[in-house]
């Protein structure tokens, strides 16, 4: 007799897509309450014209509306810490997350951080750890993604490193899901070739991830497949021309798309990539990049059914070889590092990092289990080349 699969499943939040839709930034934030809200971005976004621009549309209609832009490209704890007391100094009654990944991560933090007694790392997205948490103490928070990557915007969590130990950690909560997000592939255009690359990819690794993970979520796998579709079709496009709008607009869905999908799960990808970038400082999608063929080959027997399927969808031979050997020569072609040695990464921490590796969160959604030997193996490919 066959049995029932049983699964709980979450989706996202509004999303208002389209070119020029940051237009209605401003009545966005009034709509969820919002009369004085933070713009929370990194350093560089602070002082390009898109920033400037949507800092004066809030003050324009009224609101009263600052910037804080002190964020790392990885965000750590001080960084929260610092936006806190700007959210708090300036009297702000919410948070627009303006920027990538790092900016949306400590954005929605702050929000969240708001009106928690607790210290944040209480609330570490561990069992039901987010329960702790005093939920009318949460500010709203509105999402404006700056890259297609991360998917952040789509998320209910954030990333920040703890310094003390140099692990990245990831802070959850159900209502750190922005209330409205708004996707402007226009805010994308001025991203150089190399950022494009690293995001896109960041994107699909994803949409691998979620796919490939165990469990029982038709809507997330099907979600993903459609996302890596988007990924091949317009990542090139992008990467070749960064005013292809239609390029732009198609990966800034497809990395909300990936963001959506993996609740269903992540894995050995991401578990590498957050030891090395949280002791490297590497940017998190060129990354994930680099690790991701030696993941997939790792991975290979548990997954080569379901990417020999993949492979037929996205229009290429219907084998695992043939996946691999498109990630490959999309890799080559996007400039992304071959090894750990482009990202500046030696094999002087794997054993600090081989212990990181299976205690990261996103270890368990893994097809392959992944223990300390493995993951210095996968380290130790990854330096060497070897597929």
């Amino acid at each position: 007799m066959t049995t029932s699969p049983r699964s709980n499943w979450n989706y996202p939040t509004a999303i208002r897509f389209g070119a020029g839709r940051i237009s209605e930034l401003a009545e966005a934030c009034k709509s969820v309450g919002m009369q004085a809200p933070l713009i929370v971005t990194d350093p560089f976004l602070a002082t390009q014209a898109m920033t400037k621009a949507a800092l004066d549309q809030l003050i324009s209609a009224g609101l009263k509306a600052a910037i804080f832009s002190d964020i790392k490209p990885n965000p750590v704890e001080t960084n929260v810490y610092k936006g806190l007391e700007a959210l708090k100094a300036g009297k702000h009654d919410g948070v627009v997350a303006f920027g990538g990944g790092s900016a949306l991560d400590a954005g929605k933090v702050i929000a969240f951080m708001a009106g928690q007694t607790r210290p944040m790392w209480d609330f570490e997205d561990i069992g039901d750890w987010w329960t702790r948490a005093d939920p009318s103490g949460i500010q709203p928070i509105i999402a404006v993604p700056t890259t297609a990557g991360t998917g952040s915007e789509v998320g209910r969590a954030g990333v920040i490193t703890q310094e003390a130990t140099h692990t990245k950690k990831v802070i959850f909560h159900p209502l750190m899901m922005p209330k409205i997000v708004i996707c402007d592939p226009e805010l994308t255009v001025g991203m150089p070739p190399h950022i494009t690359a690293g995001t896109g990819l960041d994107a699909l690794a994803h949409c691998i991830e979620a796919y490939c993970a165990p469990g029982y979520h038709p809507m997330a796998d099907g979600i993903a497949v459609e996302g890596i579709r988007l990924v091949k079709e317009y990542l090139p496009r992008a990467y070749k021309d960064g005013k292809d709008i239609e390029a732009r607009a198609q990966l800034m869905s497809a990395a909300a798309m990936g963001a959506t999908a993996f609740q269903k799960g992540l894995g050995a990808i991401h578990a590498l990539s957050h030891p090395t970038g949280a002791l490297y400082d590497t940017h998190h999608g060129l990354t994930n990049a680099v690790f991701m063929p030696y993941v997939l080959v790792y991975n290979r027997k548990a997954i080569e059914e379901r990417i020999e399927r993949l492979a037929a969808y996205i229009g290429l031979k219907p084998s695992f070889q043939a996946f691999l050997d498109w990630v490959l020569q999309l890799r080559k072609d996007l400039g992304v590092p071959h090894t750990l040695e482009g990202l500046k990464v030696d094999s002087a921490r794997f054993d600090e990092m081989s212990e990181m590796a299976p205690n990261d969160p996103t270890a368990g959604g893994n097809p392959v289990p992944i223990t300390k030997e493995s993951a210095r193996k996968l380290f130790e490919d990854a330096l060497a080349g070897r597929v």
